[in-house]
This record gives C-alpha cells, structure tokens and sequence, in this order.
C-alpha cells in the first residue's frame, strides 16, 4: 500500500512538471519564437547562450525528474494491474521504454545546450549546425514523438479496464489520451500532441489520487 500510495503522488508530481513546461512554453519560448523555423538558427543559438540556466533547468524538471517519477508510476501500476497478466506487462514495457527515452533526451539536451553555448562564443556556424541536429534528434527520441507515450497509457487502460482495478472514467480518459498520442505520428494529424500533453495532465492528477484513495488489491501490491 505504501509504494501505491508514492506511486501516486509521483503521478501528480509528473502532472505538476508537464504544467511547469507548458508554462516556460507558453511565457517564454512562444514569444521567443524559439525552435520556429521562421527565424534564422543563429537566433535560436543566441537565446540559449542567453538563457542557458533557464533551459537547463526546464529539461531538468520536464524531461529528466519526468523519467524518474515514470519509473515509480509504472511499476506501482504494474502492480495494482497484475491480475490482466500479459496487457499490463506490454503496458508496463512501453511505460519503461517511455521513461528511458524521456531520460534519454533530457541529458542529450542539456548536454547539447553546453556544448552549444561554448561553440557560438567561437564559432557560431558549428553552433548552429549542432543546435539542429541535436534538435533534431531529441525531437525523434520524445520531443516531437508520443507513441510511446500514447501506446503506454492506451494498453494500460485496457489493462485497467479489463481487471477493474482502475476506475471506469479514468480508463476512458486514458484511451483518449493514448490515442490521440498515437495519431499524433500521422503528419496531417501532428496537432493531436497538444491533446496528448495537456490530456495527460488530467490524466497524470485523477490516477494520482486514485492512487492515493483506492485499496490496493492484495495481489497486486502486498506491501
């Protein structure tokens, strides 16, 4: 019950760090236009030399404490789900997978963001040319890629559908999510990821306190 219970509370801290990076977005890098191909590379290598902590410290909480707090959300509902047997392991699979990759593009980002800063001091054209291939990249391993993360949730609420072990409205909440993570990785369809994110929000706070509130069943965390 008590991993449960921190399962729980890590699922609203991870709600808490996609509203700090919607926050940054929306206040911050929109105005900049920052990552808009409308402006020239050099731009965008002169708004991280100039906002380097601030960047750093944005992939630190929306990427890398993501990743942990993942990896505690996922196994505590690994274990509340066991009763589905093979769905929650593919579930549990994908969430893992997800939180690697999460982890995985916030150190190369702020990796990236240093090496960056040092080169534009020097050479501005090598700062640019690194700036796009590392967003590229990032972009590729979860900046700009939800299938993971929409395969994950999708397959988990079929798991929790399935066993009962989650409530009803948090499962159909689930498989909006998902599946808008899902066809988000159709071109015409890329708009879905704003669904995706702020969907997960919801999703991320409600399952947080089911978390917190339900008996978890013997079976599936006898601690």
């Amino acid at each position: 019950m008590m991993f449960q219970r921190m399962s729980g509370l890590a699922a609203i801290a991870a709600g808490l760090t996609y509203i700090i990076g919607f926050w940054v977005y929306f206040s911050i890098l929109g105005p900049a236009q920052y990552g808009s191909p409308a402006l020239p590379a050099s731009d965008h290598v002169s708004f991280l030399v100039s906002n380097q902590a601030l960047m750093t410290l944005w992939n630190q909480i929306i990427y890398v404490l993501n990743a942990v707090l993942m990896v505690l959300i996922v196994v505590g509902l690994h274990r509340r789900l066991t009763a589905s047997g093979a769905i929650a392991q593919t579930a549990s699979a994908f969430g893992l997978i997800w939180a690697g990759l999460i982890l995985a593009t916030g150190m190369l980002e702020n990796i990236a963001i240093g090496q960056v800063v040092r080169l534009a001091e020097v050479d501005m054209d090598s700062a640019v040319a690194l700036w796009r291939s590392t967003t590229v990249v990032s972009a590729g391993l979860g900046g700009g890629n939800e299938i993971t993360g929409g395969m994950w949730i999708f397959v988990l609420s079929l798991a929790g559908f399935q066993t009962r072990a989650i409530p009803l409205p948090v499962n159909v909440l689930g498989f909006v999510v998902g599946g808008a993570g899902i066809i988000s990785t159709i071109p015409a369809l890329s708009g879905a990821t704003m669904v995706f994110g702020l969907g997960f929000i919801v999703w991320f706070v409600v399952t947080g306190v089911a978390l917190i509130v339900l008996k978890s069943p013997e079976q599936a965390d006898p601690v």
